[in-house]
């Protein structure tokens, strides 16, 4: 029997999902597949809350197919081989999957690809993770934009002319019929994480914009991780958006910015954007680096985030951007430090954003904020957590003998850090 296989990757859903519509309206039976990928998963702590909530939702899924006399097919390896073992037992006319825009991911796209090829069988993929995604929204020459404000108007100019659509049912009756056991999480190598990925909630994004900026209210709709595994399609999101929501929007349009400079500057994965600050002269202390991953710096804000960050997987934008500018600016510390560290940690970590943004508190990459922005953090304090909600949340002892006097003292890091930037302008 010919058959068609749909390969599951960031896109962990069943109801509007390109590539398996796709594969569902392809006249052949589909075969649902998703391979743990032992490259990935390999870096990965055996309690990492990311794989369980991937493996949660991959569940789900195998569930939902069961109950309609199908199963999701899971095989762990690299991925070459796997769909090497899969050729001789199927006849496989084509594999389905969603475009991934990451530099390990296009080449192993393309590695896949070749190997299809060789064995006569198309491979097709679609976008489905963003609106727009690497080349479509590009300068009139064609080049990529790496100035936000621009691209975010050539999006909105693109977006009004299209209308979304979205697919809110699926033909349970295209899926082969057969059937597998799930596997156990120990089998996988892996054991429950005390670490919980929240539901997104979009109830209060009538007032993002005017509560985002103040961690204490807690009204963020976590989001990110969803978007980052596709359990919900960015179509489904921005369809629930008004008019009005244009901040909100806007945190979605820096995503797929991000997206499409990665994809076109794959060198930022661990180089600066603006190369003239190579040469800069980092510190890197490691026993400093050491106190601000435990949230001991003596700075209450930057503690409560990186604490919050290590209990819960999450951390709230703002803080990130005071966090990441302690770490760099304050300590000179290497912001590649801090962008593995949030890589390690981060629920929603996304490899585009996290390296942008990083990069745009750093100073170092496009449209970044300029070298001589630096936080101070007892005043973002004073500003986003007057009261001090926040911080005695996630720092008991603040007050306390036992809380730890500043690591360093403001000023003269300040000073210390706009030396060192200056050596490279």
């Amino acid at each position: 029997m010919e058959i068609v296989v749909f390969w599951f990757r960031r896109d962990l859903r069943l109801i509007d999902n390109t590539a398996l519509s796709q594969a569902l309206s392809s006249g052949y039976p589909v075969l649902p597949v998703f391979i743990f990928d032992q490259n990935i998963l390999n870096e990965l702590a055996n309690d990492d809350p990311r794989f369980n909530f991937i493996y949660q939702n991959l569940k789900s899924i195998h569930q939902k197919l069961s109950k309609n006399g199908s199963s999701l097919l899971c095989k762990h390896g690299d991925p070459i081989e796997v769909f090497q073992s899969l050729l001789k037992p199927y006849k496989i006319k084509k594999v389905f999957f969603n475009k991934d825009y990451e530099p390990y991911a296009i080449k192993r796209d393309e590695k896949l690809k070749k190997l299809l090829l060789q064995n006569g069988v198309t491979a097709q993929s679609y976008k489905d993770q963003v609106i727009f995604e690497e080349s479509e929204i590009v300068k009139t020459d064609g080049k990529p934009y790496t100035i936000f404000t621009p691209y975010k108007k050539k999006w909105f100019h693109r977006f009004a002319q299209n209308k979304l659509r979205i697919e809110n049912t699926i033909d349970f009756k295209n899926f082969i019929q057969f059937e597998v056991p799930f596997p156990e999480l120990i089998d996988l190598g892996f054991e429950p994480s005390t670490i919980k990925v929240k539901d997104f909630d979009l109830s209060q994004i009538d007032t993002y914009e005017q509560t985002r900026n103040y961690p204490w209210t807690d009204e963020t709709s976590y989001l990110g991780t969803h978007l980052r595994f596709g359990t919900v399609s960015i179509r489904a999101i921005i369809d629930q958006l008004k008019p009005y929501h244009q901040t909100f929007l806007s945190e979605l349009i820096w995503r797929e910015f991000f997206m499409q400079i990665l994809f076109h500057f794959p060198k930022n994965v661990d180089h600066n954007f603006k190369s003239k600050f190579d040469g800069l002269k980092w510190r890197n202390d490691e026993k400093e680096f050491e106190k601000w991953k435990q949230g001991k710096t003596g700075y209450p804000l930057v503690d409560a985030g990186m604490r919050q960050l290590n209990q819960t997987g999450f951390m709230h934008n703002r803080v990130r951007m005071i966090a990441a500018s302690f770490l760099i600016k304050h300590l000179l510390i290497d912001w590649r430090w801090g962008e593995a560290y949030f890589a390690e940690k981060l629920l929603d970590f996304e490899l585009s954003s996290n390296n942008g943004n990083w990069q745009w508190v750093a100073g170092t990459g496009c449209d970044a904020a300029p070298y001589f922005r630096i936080f101070n953090p007892i005043q973002q304090a004073v500003k986003f957590d007057k009261e001090g909600i926040y911080t005695k949340k996630w720092i008991p002892e603040l007050g306390q003998s036992n809380y730890p006097p500043p690591i360093v003292d403001h000023r003269m890091a300040r000073e210390r850090a706009l030396k060192a930037y200056k050596m490279n302008t």
